[in-house]
């Protein structure tokens, strides 16, 4: 199972609730319609869905939900669904948005947020992802001179992984660091540059000080502010400030693999206007998922995530190994190893 599932359980649970009351119906009044709009509301308050997100949401579907498609419909259960499904994705975001390469390389990504919120780890991560998916080369930069062993934690990281880094000069401040990337990459050639900020325990005004002055002095054209999908509510409020700061211009929610409430991810978007671009489910190099708002809305909604389970598994399947099985069976050669085999990766 995707890890980000187990995080839209508690949401998903509370608006199967919401839903429960609408399919007992076969005809629909406004009454009824209020009563079941009271119920999605509440679902998404205790879900820690924002405030001014929750009104905003109500106040979309209602008039589509009283409307006379609706209270003429046979099924009122069936078409609710579809509007609460529609409305979701648009808060979400509607689709999936590429991260802002189509730049004179070498590209500046500055990845920002509070200390504990997994910057580090997504910063390599967006490395693999970019290298992988998007075949450009990179270079991984440590700009977190505060944190103890935080620039030799992303040196490690790049070393695990084959993946480049900037190497540390000792007493560098980071501006000076951001400068010797620069012209690094002049030389060296990489497309991008993922510049990992250091965080702090709250936003305090040095922090933002720093972050406006590597904001100018770097020139990004990705902003990414890494949060803390378990925040909750302290997670939004985050973004807004950062987003006042330097125009944010993704978002990358962590420890969606946590058993939290979800309402972070249906806030983010509404509150800043800015994408969540990606979901980071665990701690493997591999683990950062891109973000579509269709598919969890599907997943919010009970619906499930049919696509993304079957690119997983196309994913898992090698192709090497498919050949090799269809090569034994023409041969007539189907050991238990090769059954095994087959479990495994239809598992």
């Amino acid at each position: 199972m995707l890890g980000y599932l187990i995080m839209f359980d508690n949401l998903t649970n509370k608006i199967e609730s919401a839903f429960a009351y609408f399919n007992k119906i076969t005809r629909l009044d406004e009454k009824q319609a209020d009563e079941g709009l009271r119920k999605i509301r509440q679902a998404l308050l205790e879900s820690d869905v924002a405030l001014s997100v929750t009104k905003k949401f109500i106040e979309n579907v209602k008039p589509k939900i009283i409307g006379k498609e609706v209270l003429k419909s046979v099924t009122p259960g069936q078409m609710i669904v579809k509007i609460v499904y529609d409305e979701l994705t648009k808060t979400l975001g509607d689709k999936a948005k590429d991260l802002n390469l189509n730049h004179v390389p070498p590209v500046k990504i500055l990845v920002v947020g509070l200390q504990g919120s997994g910057k580090t780890t997504t910063s390599a991560k967006l490395g693999h992802f970019i290298e992988k998916k998007l075949s450009k080369k990179f270079l991984l930069v440590s700009l977190d001179i505060y944190r103890p062993a935080a620039q030799k934690q992303l040196e490690v990281l790049a070393t695990n992984n084959k993946m480049k880094s900037l190497p540390i000069v000792e007493g560098q401040l980071p501006i000076e660091i951001a400068k010797r990337a620069k012209n690094a990459t002049s030389i060296s050639g990489e497309e991008v540059i993922i510049f990992d900020t250091a965080g702090r325990t709250q936003i305090d005004q040095q922090m933002m000080m720093e972050l406006k002055m590597l904001y100018n002095e770097i020139n990004p054209q990705e902003i990414m502010l890494v949060a803390d999908s378990l925040t909750g509510q302290d997670a939004v409020s985050i973004a807004s400030e950062f987003n006042k700061l330097i125009n944010l211009t993704s978002i990358t929610l962590t420890r969606l693999d946590a058993d939290g409430k979800g309402g972070a991810a249906l806030s983010m978007k509404s509150v800043t206007g800015c994408p969540i671009k990606f979901l980071a489910t665990g701690e493997k190099i591999d683990q950062l998922e891109i973000f579509h708002p269709d598919r969890i809305a599907n997943r919010i909604l009970g619906m499930g995530d049919v696509v993304t389970l079957v690119e997983k598994a196309q994913q898992d399947l090698s192709e090497e190994k498919i050949k090799e099985t269809e090569e034994e069976l023409k041969q007539g050669i189907f050991t238990m190893n090769s059954y095994l085999s087959q479990l495994r990766q239809m598992k």
